[in-house]
């Protein structure tokens, strides 16, 4: 908490959910924390990678092969990533959905 004061002096020790003295499933504390630390940065990757996705669809990049047997092609000329996945067929959104 003096760290936190040093450091940010107008916000002071900002902790509302109280996660810095909590324990997970009958954890430590530091078991819990170290959890905790694990999943911000799994999930700031996911994110991160998510935001590339997202540019590189924005762009026209798409995958060489079809969407599905019938051989329907990838829907880049839709326009943007969210107009991109409504032009996708429910199979192909199920897959996407499943797989992740």
């Amino acid at each position: 908490e003096a760290i936190a004061v040093k450091s940010t002096p107008i916000l002071k020790y900002y902790d509302p959910l109280q996660l810095a003295s909590t324990t997970i499933w009958g954890e430590t504390n530091e078991a819990t924390i170290g959890f905790l630390r694990q999943s911000e940065i799994k999930h700031g990757r996911v994110a991160m990678a998510a935001f590339v996705g997202y540019i590189v669809q924005s762009n026209g990049i798409a995958f060489p092969w079809p969407t599905s047997f019938d051989g329907t092609p990838f829907p880049s000329a839709a326009g943007s990533p969210p107009e991109q996945w409504d032009a996708l067929s429910d199979a192909a959104k199920w897959q996407i959905i499943l797989f992740i």
